[in-house]
């Protein structure tokens, strides 16, 4: 169950995956106690860093007792993605992760994220360049391939792996797909087969069975979890369990989400104000809800939520009581 990735051996194979506007501090701990081996930040723009943007902060802060951390990197110069890589090395992180997988318009357009898929010796560039500048384990995230037509995720995985990546994570989708459809494991097999280093697939783990079924069909090291985690963090507990002994926990009750969403509430208005997090929780309460008896009307009414006693008496009423 273990994973060791370069000189680094997490506790266990589970990973929570880099997702923008969900893997922010507070969640990250919250998984990280449900038993997350590893869990890797909102993914942070090169770029920015070099330009000093404020907000980029707040993506790179790590807190005490979150366990290993990886902060994940994107853009598409090799020299500046170097040279962030290496400012920001002696950060509160276990290895530094590149984006080669983001399939969303605005980075795509900008030749980042998945679009290094269609340039893969820009792609071998940047990584190469990173591996130079840097002491800590460099991996890199990356998907099937760009389109249909294109899937070269085996040749892409070779290509890191012989610029000294310590692991890949390979989602199962085309940059095409974006979410939909299914994920392919079959291509995660196919890298796992072609690499020495550790592999990690990633797409379609919901549940617990999910998790072992993926790990049996194509052999990889370890198993990353992004949309079945929103809402979610016991999935950890809860995969981490079944994997150990084949034995299904239940999910969790109204009262336990309760507690989670109160506890999620107040871990982000210490960090970001009332304002702010309250706002943000609206889209964490539609996520825990999802399910729930009359979870369409509880997502609807989250939205009038502005402060934690609001959200307080919100849960007490609405969701403890079910």
């Amino acid at each position: 169950m273990k994973l060791k990735i370069g000189n680094v051996t997490l506790d266990n194979n589970l990973i929570l995956a880099p997702m923008a506007g969900v893997t922010d501090l507070p969640f990250r701990f919250l998984c990280r106690e449900q038993g997350c081996g590893m869990a890797v930040t909102e993914m942070v723009s090169a770029k920015a860093i070099l330009y000093k943007n404020r907000n980029t902060n707040e993506l790179l802060e790590v807190a005490e007792g979150e366990g290993p951390v990886s902060v994940q990197l994107f853009g598409s110069d090799p020299s500046i993605m170097a040279a962030m890589a290496a400012q920001i090395e002696s950060g509160p992180f276990a290895f530094l992760d590149v984006n080669m997988g983001c399939p969303v318009p605005k980075i795509v357009n900008n030749g980042e994220g998945s679009a290094l898929m269609k340039d893969i010796k820009l792609a071998e560039r940047i990584l190469s360049s990173m591996i130079k500048a840097v002491k800590k384990p460099v991996t890199v995230k990356f998907r099937k391939g760009f389109t249909e037509n294109d899937i070269n995720a085996v040749e892409f995985a070779k290509m890191a792996e012989s610029c000294g990546v310590a692991a890949v994570a390979v989602h199962g989708r085309t940059r095409e797909q974006y979410y939909s459809g299914t994920a392919d494991w079959d291509i995660i097999r196919k890298v796992k087969e072609a690499v020495a280093i550790p592999v990690i697939g990633n797409g379609d783990v919901f549940k617990p069975e999910d998790a072992k079924a993926l790990l049996e069909k194509t052999g990889c090291d370890g198993v990353m979890i992004a949309r079945g985690a929103k809402g979610n963090p016991w999935i950890f507990k809860r995969t981490l369990h079944y994997l150990e002994t084949g034995i299904l926990l239940p999910e969790p009750d109204a009262k336990e989400i309760s507690k989670m969403i109160l506890r999620h509430g107040s871990m982000q208005m210490e960090r970001k104000g009332e304002e702010v997090a309250m706002r943000e929780m609206r889209k964490h309460m539609a996520w825990y809800t999802a399910g729930l008896p009359h979870s369409a009307k509880l997502r609807n009414d989250i939205n009038q939520v502005e402060t934690m006693d609001e959200l307080k008496r919100f849960v007490e009423e609405r969701i403890g009581a079910l």
